[in-house]
């Protein structure tokens, strides 16, 4: 029997890393993207060598020919694919909306929500025609409610709810499922990219609580692919223990802090 495909983007660092690690160990092969073409490579090798295929394409998902391009250039078994975790996105800035950057803005609206649609257009009609398939948005508890500074980006992972709850909708009739996986709180590059590389400032945001990890966002990823094919795993919000709203966390057991 001729193992799935799950494409993920994003998949050279955090939780789209982290989900191509357990979609391989749960016998996965796996296309992968990103912006960084040494380190796909990097993965490439060293899934090959505990026997997973693995095909990489080197785009960004903000670059819509680049992305029709790579999808063009699939052929034979990876075609097929079963599973596409749609996982590119970041933060920029936690700046008050009356002093964002225009820059910043155009980078999360442009990955976060059109790269999304990008990649879910281009893959979910071989899902139709198949009548079978996963599409796995990353989304955030960000998209729940907004919270200071994060205005554009709370407005993006709410989109990607919207769009998520609107695709089921419009796959109602097919067999093919959508999951909006909504993490809080966890500690990958997240903040050094939200902070344009302010380590200081991004591990002050992890620091006193045990966040989430990449792996259990990956986790949660793959019990939703592997339940039953009747069984629709349509959100999940998954918070750190100490993490209450997206906004809201307990650091000591005196006070409560408010990410800002």
């Amino acid at each position: 029997m001729d193992k799935k495909i799950a494409l993920i983007t994003g998949a050279t660092s955090g939780i789209g890393e982290a989900c191509a690690r357990k979609f391989a160990q749960g016998g996965y092969n796996l296309i992968i993207t990103g912006r960084n073409g040494e380190k796909l490579n990097q993965l490439r090798d060293q899934f090959a060598r505990q026997g997973t295929d693995v095909l990489v394409l080197n785009f960004d998902v903000r670059d819509r020919d680049a992305a029709k391009k790579a999808v063009a250039s699939l052929s034979g078994k990876w075609l097929k694919i079963d599973v596409l975790i749609n996982n590119a996105g970041l933060a920029r800035g936690l700046e008050p909306e009356y002093e964002g950057s225009f820059q910043d803005w155009d980078e999360m609206i442009d990955t976060n929500i059109k790269g999304l649609l990008t990649m879910t257009r281009l893959i979910v009609p071989g899902m139709v025609e198949r009548n079978r398939g996963h599409i796995i948005n990353v989304g955030s508890v960000a998209g729940d409610a907004a919270y200071a500074g994060g205005n554009v980006y709370c407005a993006t992972k709410s989109a990607v709810k919207l769009i998520s709850d609107g695709l089921r909708i419009d796959l109602v009739n097919t067999a093919v499922r959508v999951t909006n996986l909504k993490p809080g709180l966890v500690q990958t590059n997240f903040s050094n990219i939200r902070f344009h590389g302010d380590d200081a400032r991004a591990d002050g945001v992890y620091k006193g609580i045990q966040p989430l990890t990449g792996d259990d966002i990956a986790d949660v990823a793959f019990y939703a692919a592997s339940a039953p094919e009747h069984v629709q795993i349509a959100e999940v919000l998954v918070l750190a223990t100490h993490q209450g709203s997206g906004s809201v966390i307990s650091k000591d057991v005196n006070r409560v802090e408010h990410l800002s």
